[in-house]
């Protein structure tokens, strides 16, 4: 079979969620099924390292699909002939979009909808795109892969999807995330935040992540002088219309790093003395896995997916209030026993979690598809 994948995630040093999806995803999948043909449609010049194996085309398809007029353009008109041009039998799409214009076979892989529950979120050239689309991608689709059964159950809800088209295929956490030494722990925090201890939020700078109540819930504690640490956020701004205020007397405790890369982050991940997440909609939540794994306590939201992920390896907190997060926050930096139970739950839950079985699964969603057409 020819298969066709959407590539356009895949970006050298810029990596984030939907391209560390196809990447591990597609890594995996290519090598491990060299009977197949793989064409890889990228909407710019790419990357050498993105091309896993011998059994992929790389393929630029223009125009760069970023703009929601350009979105349509690319998906509806110009990847349609690129899929007939190289002869593909199945279209996969990582990011939840689809073309409406092939009657090829198509998997897309929906991570969540949250701008369905919380419109606000975003911008409102970007919502209107999404409300009126993502609706027809799913019934389009012949197969929907998902994160967590969370978010398969809400896309049965909102879109009257039925179950037997929707398959869970869990995110899962690259082995770069570990436990450190003290004295390497030591030497994170003197590069980052002055050779303080720290409470860390890894994510993009989006409503949704919930980050002015963190930061609030923080600013609480550090002016009670109840803590010793700092605040770290790694991260990127999502839209340029939301900002986050951050008070005169807290700037010199809270530090933003901006993007940074895998490696990195790792070694910042395990520095932490816990993982604060506390988003309100999420999916799936990575950075909740790559803590575990790091031997890191993870203090998260008690809403959509995140129970599903953490059970009981994770403490939970009220997303919606600054109260909860700020004695939940109190509560996991300073009970001892607490902590431990948290890091030794967090390391054997994280094992549930792997790229390698993520990859299966999708294959297993791809195979359902070329099965059926046959």
């Amino acid at each position: 079979m020819r298969i066709g994948i959407n590539a356009r995630f895949l970006l050298k040093n810029k990596m984030e969620g939907f391209g560390w999806y196809t990447y591990e995803t597609m890594l995996r999948i290519t090598q491990q099924h060299p009977e197949h043909e793989f064409i890889f449609f990228f909407d710019r010049p790419f990357d050498q390292k993105f091309i896993f194996s011998n059994n992929i085309t790389p393929v630029v398809v223009n125009p760069p699909a970023r703009h929601p007029i350009l979105q349509i353009i690319w998906f509806d008109y110009a990847i349609p002939r690129a899929l007939k041009k190289y002869k593909c039998d199945v279209f996969v799409s990582t990011d939840g979009y689809l073309s409406l214009k092939t009657d090829l076979p198509q998997l897309t892989v929906i991570h969540d909808l949250n701008f369905e529950h919380n419109p606000s979120d975003l911008p409102k050239s970007a919502l209107k795109f999404l409300k009126k689309r993502f609706p027809l991608f799913a019934q389009r689709a012949d197969r929907i892969c998902t994160v967590s059964h969370f978010s398969k159950a809400d896309i049965i809800d909102t879109y009257g999807i039925e179950a037997d088209k929707i398959d869970v295929t869990y995110n899962g956490v690259s082995p770069v995330f570990q436990q450190i030494q003290t004295e390497e722990k030591i030497k994170v925090q003197q590069e980052f935040t002055a050779g303080h201890p720290y409470v860390l939020f890894v994510g993009a700078i989006h409503k949704r992540k919930n980050l002015q109540r963190l930061i609030e819930a923080y600013s609480k504690l550090k002016s009670k002088g109840a803590i010793p640490h700092h605040l770290l956020i790694v991260g990127e701004s999502m839209w340029k219309s939301q900002t986050i205020k951050v008070d005169e007397n807290m700037k010199s405790f809270i530090h933003f790093t901006g993007h940074v890369s895998l490696d990195r982050l790792a070694k910042i991940m395990a520095g932490a003395d816990c993982l604060s997440f506390v988003s309100y909609f999420e999916g799936f939540g990575i950075p909740l896995v790559e803590a575990m794994q790091s031997g890191v306590p993870v203090l998260a939201g008690n809403l959509t997916a995140l129970p599903e992920i953490g059970e009981d390896a994770v403490l939970y907190c009220d997303p919606y209030s600054v109260d909860s997060i700020t004695s939940q926050l109190k509560v996991i930096l300073t009970d001892k026993d607490l902590r431990d139970e948290l890091i030794a739950k967090g390391l054997e839950r994280a094992k549930a979690f792997s790229w390698d079985y993520t990859a299966r699964d999708l294959w297993k969603a791809v195979e359902k598809i070329i099965d059926h057409g046959q």
